[in-house]
């Protein structure tokens, strides 16, 4: 228990924040007919967090540097655990998201921790089959949290998506006091670096915004272009901070290396293929082909299992292997994957989906840790909280996106199928796509529902296949640049007399700066 109990507090605590990505998907449509949620509702409820989770990422990375990487963890699970509480209490869809927004504030700082701590305990070996490990929960907990979401949903309530993660928080927290030495940035005079937190947040946040708004006011709206080129603001201010600063928030000198910049596209593009599109399959499965919380969270599966189990396989067995072969054919498989799940019509069922998802797992189960370790390989040591929060940060991002993306992609479709079919095509494709497919055939004339019903199976069938194609297009795209930009570097010569460097931790040609190559400082109880 010493010598692994600290990966068991770390991928506790990752297992729980990373189910809260996905745990809402099955819920969606109870959710909506307990709150009354639209689909703009819907996409905030999932968005919001796993925005904050992305904007506040390297900022509490670099947080925890200076004041304790355990300690930061212990309070963004403290703080999660709240939130926790409160969303399961929510009266309607502005406390839950408001709630949901708190949650992924917790969670950035428990997330942005956890590969820095695992760093600063485990070396060789040990940290590839630590970071294997930890690859496999985080793969695993984004796909079982639809099944997780399911069995809660259905067996009691909605609601307990949210009341579980309560004694969770707990035992993390206690085993983490208990096993996890503290560690931070050695040497003085590291601030954190506010302005530049405030600006990628106020950039991630615009920029989701407009996605997820574009659907209902128009991407040629003036609402829409001028909240775009606010973002692209806020990207400008972000840049200008980090390049007169003297404590970056993130060194903008990485994204001159063409290495570090496919393992960062490689992170953006596995959650936004793999993931992205999740939302509304679930529920095309659950509001079109009936289906109850549990199975639909069960027809995922596939995902799940393959991933756990290619991520605790690769993390034993793919040591040394180089970073750009297994993140860039992850990348192919997941692409692959997304088109096997695309070839849906009116009579399609949830059989049409295994195939895709089974390649679609074994490519999450690749990338997740081996992105990760290429994330620790691209830094000195002591820039481990940065490494940490930057990959996460773009994980996490490009689920965000993805799902505002995928959600306009779908409804766009949907709207094109429905013309000539129903009154409002605009207004019953946003309906449907938030789950409100009973209710549109509710207001349906009895002699019209069969005719209505076909139609709204074409228009669901035929979104999702084009968000699938788009999600496939994004993950083929991102599989070919992680093999033509990351490089695996020559051995560097050893000075005669001079000791080995030692195991690397991976093959990652990224340029270190020229600051201290020690570990980070850990302090023993």
């Amino acid at each position: 228990m010493r010598k692994w109990g600290p990966l068991v507090a770390v991928c506790l605590g990752t297992f729980m924040l990373l189910l809260d990505v996905t745990i809402v998907i099955v819920a969606l449509p109870d959710i909506t007919s307990s709150l009354g949620a639209s689909l703009s509702d819907l996409q905030w409820v999932i968005d919001i967090y796993a925005l904050a989770l992305a904007a506040l990422l390297i900022g509490a990375g670099s947080a925890a540097d200076v004041v304790g990487r355990r300690k930061m963890y212990v309070a963004g699970t403290i703080v999660f655990a709240g939130a926790s509480l409160a969303c399961g209490l929510a009266p309607n869809t502005t406390v839950l998201v408001a709630m949901r927004a708190v949650q992924g504030i917790g969670a950035a700082a428990m997330f942005a921790t956890t590969l820095s701590l695992l760093a600063a305990v485990y070396q060789g070996r040990d940290r590839s089959v630590a970071l294997g490990v930890w690859g496999a929960v985080s793969g695993g907990a984004a796909a079982l949290g639809p099944i997780a979401g399911g069995l809660l949903t259905e067996g009691i309530d909605w609601r307990w998506i949210f009341f579980v993660n309560l004694p969770v928080s707990l035992a993390a927290v206690w085993l983490t006091l208990k096993v996890v030495p503290e560690s931070r940035r050695e040497g003085a005079g590291h601030r954190i670096d506010w302005a530049g937190t405030g600006t990628f947040t106020l950039f991630a946040g615009l920029t989701t915004y407009a996605v997820i708004r574009a659907d209902a006011v128009g991407w040629g709206s003036g609402r829409t272009i001028g909240t775009l080129v606010a973002a692209v603001a806020a990207l400008g201010l972000f840049i200008a901070v980090e390049r007169r600063t003297s404590h970056p928030l993130l060194d903008l000198a990485l994204f001159r290396n063409a290495s570090f910049v496919g393992v960062m596209a490689g992170a953006l593009a596995l959650n936004a293929a793999a993931f992205g599109f999740l939302p509304y399959t679930s529920i095309w499965l659950q509001t079109l082909l009936g289906l109850s919380p549990v199975i639909a969270g069960l027809v995922l599966v596939p995902l799940a299992a393959i991933s756990f189990l290619t991520a605790a396989l690769g993390g034993r067995f793919l040591h040394g292997a180089p970073y750009r072969l297994v993140i860039g054919t992850g990348l192919l498989l997941i692409g692959a994957g997304a088109f096997a799940q695309s070839a849906l019509d009116a009579g399609s069922g949830w059989p049409s989906l295994t195939a895709g998802l089974l390649l679609a797992g074994i490519g999450v189960g690749l990338v997740n840790p081996a992105v990760a370790g290429a994330a620790l390989a691209s830094v000195p040591p002591h820039r481990a909280g940065m490494a940490s929060g930057a990959v996460n940060t773009f994980r996490q991002l490009g689920y965000a996106l993805g799902v505002a993306v995928f959600g306009t992609i779908v409804t766009s479709r949907m709207e094109s199928s429905l013309r000539g079919q129903v009154p409002d095509p605009h207004g019953a494709a946003r309906a449907l796509a938030g789950g409100g497919a009973q209710g549109l055939l509710g207001r349906t004339p009895a002699g019209g529902r069969a005719a209505v019903d076909h139609a709204l199976h074409v228009a669901f069938a035929s979104g999702l296949s084009t968000a699938t194609v788009v999600a496939g297009v994004i993950g083929i795209l991102a599989g070919v640049a992680v093999l033509l930009l990351v490089k695996t570097p020559a051995a560097r010569p050893v000075a005669p007399g001079a000791a080995p460097a030692g195991p690397p931790i991976g093959p990652l040609a990224v340029e270190r700066d020229s600051g201290s190559m020690r570990e980070p400082a850990v302090e023993r109880r």
